[in-house]
């Protein structure tokens, strides 16, 4: 009975070892929740190339938007766990399970996470005619008045972002949600809208030309590229962190062998000059923190969201 005992755990080993040589042996798929030209799809889009060129076979993006990317994460969920289906997935993935009140998948349960290879701030932004320069001037300025601030819609990062600085400020802003993040940059130039939680990228331009004013970044530590824009920790708000993240998720169940192996190529990809000088370009910063860590840091997002959800009443159709 020893024997074959040891015999039994001897082949599972072997298998182990033998799978995650072989691995991958045909075409993965990375499916990101959204459509083409997003933070999640660039980032895929980039590590799909240096994978398909290390690992030697492809790993081709598919977009599967809708849903606030629920979708294409149910899509993941009900793969093989086999590692040949992967989902890129972002921030919206740990706020979905407090907005819905049904989920055709369990955001703990029927995911692994891989690594998280990038993290993309965000930043309090204001129209370069409100006369305010710090964060402290504009909570005087807008208890003073009646304002709004805009959100690329209703339960996205920027909406929550909003709502979690108008409790910490105390303050009664009207929320106008838009249809993405386009929109939204007209209509503040203009000053229509008072102020925004936006990706950094997606307003960078508009700073450095002068018609925004970046008043706090809402990560932990500042941006390289705006060095003299403080965060909103430094502003006065020490429980503000709050940044859209972008991780690789497999189908719970997936081996080991798989998920490490897809780590460690990963790290591997973003201690590259040239990438990470594109995640920069981006306006993202490279992470590739360990699965254990991954999960970790999931676990928080998703009891942060579910409590900011909760405490803002925040609901969608």
């Amino acid at each position: 009975m020893r024997l074959i005992g040891a015999m039994a755990i001897l082949g599972v080993l072997s298998t182990s070892l033998v799978y995650a040589q072989e691995y991958p042996t045909r075409p993965v798929k990375i499916i990101v929740p959204f459509a083409a030209g997003g933070g999640a799809d660039a980032v895929a889009r980039l590590l799909g190339q240096r994978l398909t060129d290390s690992l030697g076979q492809s790993f081709v993006v598919e977009n599967r938007p809708g849903a606030g990317g629920n979708i294409g994460a149910e899509a993941v969920a009900k793969a093989a766990p086999d590692g040949y289906t992967l989902l890129m997935a972002s921030s919206a993935f740990a706020i979905n399970p407090a907005l819905y009140a049904k989920l055709p998948y369990d955001a703990r349960k029927d995911f692994r996470p891989i690594t998280q290879p990038a993290l993309i701030p965000n930043v309090l932004v204001v129209p370069a005619s409100l006369p305010v320069k710090t964060v402290g001037e504009l909570v005087t300025y807008v208890k003073e008045r009646k304002l709004s601030y805009a959100s690329a819609g209703a339960g996205t990062g920027t909406h929550l972002a909003g709502e979690l600085f108008k409790q910490q400020a105390n303050l009664d802003l009207v929320h106008v949600p838009y249809k993405g993040g386009g929109a939204v940059n007209t209509d503040l130039i203009a000053g229509r809208v008072a102020l925004t939680f936006a990706t950094l990228a997606s307003v960078a331009p508009y700073v450095q030309s002068g018609q925004l004013r970046a008043l706090a970044m809402t990560t932990s530590s500042r941006w390289p590229g705006l060095p003299n824009v403080p965060t909103m920790k430094e502003s006065g708000f020490k429980e503000f962190d709050l940044s859209t993240w972008i991780g690789l998720l497999a189908p719970a169940s997936t081996p080991n062998s798989v998920v490490d192996k897809l780590h460690r190529e990963i790290v591997k990809i973003i201690q590259i000059p040239e990438v990470r000088a594109r995640f920069e370009t981006q306006g993202m910063v490279p992470v590739g923190d360990s699965p254990s860590e991954f999960a970790a840091y999931l676990e928080t997002e998703l009891s942060r969201y579910q409590a900011l959800v909760k405490s803002a009443q925040i609901k969608v159709d």
